[in-house]
């Protein structure tokens, strides 16, 4: 007995030392020859542009021991080559610069890497490059860190109360509210950027002329420039700020190739006692993914030829009364983030001579017009006695012309190129379009002649329907 005691402790004492051995080895077991060196995930790491003096989101890379013995690494640092600032974060750690990290046999670690740019003095963006240097048994290697800068001009409660023009010099970083003040006209240069913070707002008690061009259309979208997702940057994702809205007395609104998208609430058109005098005018622009819908419109005038309302949350186009005109426009919703949740475009304040408010039921009407999507096209299934006219619109249900569909296309499909799978949401027209040469050239005035593309309509004795124009394509 007292043998097998001593024979069991003997063998314990022998496992313990060689634990112990072994564990010696696995600390003190480095590879020195320098033809063992790093592998990296990526030998550029690219910023998105980054606007001067912010922060930008974390980037992140791997480098890879793919030897069987550990690894020290006695130098990790920045060249300091670029103009601008790059920050390291290395098992929990920021700084400028590493000595001694070890990386296991087959093993690796992660690097994390911010980036912060001073202002440049130029309107147009600059790159920076620096590089990041590795040492390991005397061999340097190099990731190349690369942004791009670009100059704003930041507009923190900016009330706008006298005549004041947004040039297109540099962007436009609009934190909070931009006001424009009753009697004070804001005018927008072609090929402008406005990009708004998260709850940024513009607020129109003004007037507004965002006078945007086919070469030089002016962009309202969110600011973040980076990516969320792989390749796909913020442009796809919406509710990155507020929107657009025109107050009660705001008349006289000029919204002209404009591109504006990722919002909240879109273009808000406020109500008013006066429905004689035009509210809004919109003219080939692009109202794009909002969380709720993209554009609204209480008791008001407006119009709009030649635009894209496209992919919100909410219905796309909501009109409560007023008198509405939209001619050569694509009504589309095939929203990404949630289930829709409503039709396409809703109507309200339809029947009877006035509201209970008093104010004007709705005068409206849609022509050469595409209303398709992932939803219903309209809440109201009966028109009859409303003063709520489709003439030559593409519909995607099934029913028949009347009093007030005029010679529709029922169950058509206008075949559009977006491909929600893969982020693209193009409503151009493919060769089998629906919406090919059916409109009417009577109802497309000379001002809309033309699509956003600067494409013509009237090169075909028929027009196509919606915001553009097709082009013949050799499709795959």
């Amino acid at each position: 007995m007292f043998k097998m005691k001593l024979f069991k402790y003997f063998i314990f004492i022998i496992i313990v030392a060689m634990a112990v051995v072994n564990t010696a080895c696995i600390e003190d077991d480095f590879t020195s020859s320098s033809s063992d060196t790093l592998t990296f995930s990526t030998d550029t790491l690219a910023f998105d542009t980054i606007f001067t003096e912010l922060g930008t989101p974390t980037k992140t890379f791997i480098v890879y021991n793919r030897h069987s013995k550990m690894l020290n690494i006695s130098s990790i640092k920045l060249a300091g080559t670029s103009a601008g600032k790059f920050y390291l974060n290395i098992d929990g750690v920021k700084s400028t610069e590493f000595n001694n990290v070890e990386i296991r046999g087959n093993d690796s670690i992660y690097v994390f890497v911010e980036a912060y740019i001073n202002p440049t003095n130029q309107n147009n963006p600059v790159e920076f490059n620096d590089q990041l240097q590795f040492v390991t048994n005397g061999v340097t290697q190099n990731v190349v860190i690369t942004a791009w800068g670009q100059d704003v001009t930041r507009l923190r409660s900016t009330e706008i109360s006298t005549d004041t023009h947004l040039t297109a010099d540099r962007p436009y970083l609009v934190y909070d509210t931009l006001k424009v003040d009753k009697g004070a006209t804001l005018t927008i240069d072609p090929g402008a950027t406005i990009c708004f913070h998260d709850k940024g707002t513009l607020k129109v008690d003004g007037t507004l002329l965002a006078m945007g061009t086919q070469e030089k259309p002016i962009t309202m979208r969110g600011d973040r420039l980076d990516h969320v997702v792989g390749s796909y940057g913020y442009d796809i994702m919406s509710g990155q700020w507020n929107g657009v809205d025109f107050g009660a007395e705001s008349f006289g609104n000029e919204m002209q190739y404009v591109l504006m998208r990722g919002s909240s609430t879109g273009v808000t058109v406020d109500s008013t006692n006066n429905v004689t005098s035009k509210k809004l005018h919109l003219f080939n622009s692009v109202l794009h993914n909002s969380s709720g819908s993209v554009l609204t419109s209480k008791f008001a005038w407006i119009e709009a030829e030649g635009c894209e309302f496209s992919d919100s949350k909410e219905s796309v186009v909501m009109l409560y009364g007023g008198k509405v005109r939209f001619t050569q426009c694509t009504f589309a919703n095939y929203y990404l983030f949630s289930a829709i949740d409503g039709p396409i475009i809703y109507l309200d304040d339809l029947f009877g001579g006035k509201t209970p408010s008093g104010l004007p039921v709705l005068d409206a009407t849609f022509d050469n017009s595409i209303i398709y999507g992932n939803t219903g096209e309209l809440n109201e299934g009966d028109l009859t006695g409303t003063n709520v006219f489709f003439r030559y619109c593409l519909l995607k249900s099934s029913g028949t012309n009347d009093a007030n569909f005029l010679n529709c296309k029922w169950g058509g499909d206008p075949k559009f190129y977006t491909d929600r799978e893969n982020y693209i949401f193009d409503y151009r027209l493919k060769n089998k379009s629906d919406a090919i040469a059916i409109g009417s050239r009577d109802l497309c005035p000379s001002s809309a002649s033309v699509d956003r593309y600067g494409v013509s309509r009237l090169t075909r004795d028929g027009i196509d329907l919606g915001a553009y124009t097709w082009v013949e394509a050799t499709e795959k």
